[in-house]
């Protein structure tokens, strides 16, 4: 497994390098100075400390429990695409609690919130999986076409349901104080939800390496026949079981964005996590260690986007283009490895 995990390691770092080649050709093909704008980026996510703390640490949140989720059920054979719609239903149900229980203490409100959006990022992904399950629907289709029906039901909920108050704009009235995450870092915008990200992460490296459910979910995994089989492993559980995970720490990227940034749910809360997690998890190697890594990485992407259009003019929407390289590049050169080890045996 640690050869595996290397060998996919360095198919991230490659990717990175012919992603940074191919961003500057193409820079440069646009009319934009690769260097500037290189330039601009870095300043915008690490040019100090509080810059990097609360902007890029800030934004890398989101990217890193979703890619979780991602990479989670990518392991286990599950092609979740659907974490956005997860994150939404995380979302609906975070900020639901959040204003129900206003009057409840911090120590009994932050925990709910947080364990209402797990709980709906988890039932959002019970319905593709019980398709996919008891169906034999693809779930593919199922998880995008979810994803729809996430985005649109909060925005219902915002401007019906759930409407602020005074009825004027569409998103919901602020959570109280005892529904917030607490600051991690004096003087940023750096919050508790970013210390969550990192335990679950170290969490589930242990779960994947060192549990009878981690090995299952491998074996399936790697060939859900071969597991059910030789090794006598209940592939519909250990699916279903992967999919209700991921889709909970999808709706928790969902419950910790309410509760540690915004503290409101409005249209457009998102701008994309659940599809870039997909680059993330790739990146990262499907490795929840890598995903970190992979998370600040695209957070830094994120953060710079602003300075880059600001000082050089790139518009921000390039840093779409980087992602989609990134998973053109991963892809292409998993491939070549694949064909590799074919030709070598």
């Amino acid at each position: 497994m640690a050869k595996d995990v290397r060998a996919r390691v360095g198919v991230g770092v490659v990717a990175v390098g012919a992603t940074a080649l191919i961003g500057a050709v193409l820079l440069w093909w646009g009319g934009y100075d690769p260097q500037v704008a290189a330039g601009a980026m870095f300043r915008g996510s690490f040019g100090s400390w509080n810059t990097f703390a609360s902007i890029t640490l800030v934004r890398s949140v989101p990217l890193i429990l979703t890619g979780l989720a991602v990479s989670l059920a990518f392991r286990a054979g599950v092609w979740n695409i659907g974490a956005e719609g997860q994150l939404y239903a995380g979302a609906i149900a975070a900020v639901w609690v959040g204003l129900r229980g206003a009057t409840l203490p911090a120590l009994i409100l932050v925990p709910a919130v947080l364990m209402a959006a797990t709980l709906g990022g988890a039932a959002w992904a019970m319905v593709p999986a019980l398709m996919r399950l008891r169906l034999g629907i693809g779930e593919v289709i199922t998880t995008i076409l979810m994803n729809f029906v996430g985005i649109y039901l909060a925005a219902y909920m915002v401007h019906g349901p759930l409407q602020e108050s005074r009825g004027v704009f569409p998103q919901t009235d602020r959570l109280v104080e005892a529904a917030r995450l607490p600051i991690l870092v004096p003087s940023t915008r750096l919050h508790l939800g970013f210390a969550l990200a990192l335990l679950l992460a170290a969490g589930l490296a242990v779960l994947l390496r060192r549990s009878t459910f981690g090995f299952q979910l491998r074996a399936v995994g790697a060939s859900p026949e071969a597991a059910r089989v030789a090794g006598r492993i209940r592939t519909g559980r250990v699916v279903l079981a992967s999919f209700l995970v991921s889709g909970g720490i999808a709706g928790i990227a969902g419950g910790v964005e309410i509760s540690g940034l915004t503290y409101a749910l409005y249209e457009g809360l998102s701008p994309g996590w659940g599809y870039t997690a997909i680059a993330v998890a790739l990146l990262g190697a499907l490795d929840p260690i890598g995903v970190v890594v992979a998370g600040v990485f695209f957070g830094a992407l994120q953060a710079g986007a602003g300075a880059m259009q600001r000082e050089a003019g790139v518009p921000a929407a390039w840093v779409g283009v980087v992602e989609a390289s990134v998973i053109l590049t991963v892809l292409a050169l998993a491939r070549l490895r694949a064909v590799g080890r074919r030709g070598g045996s």
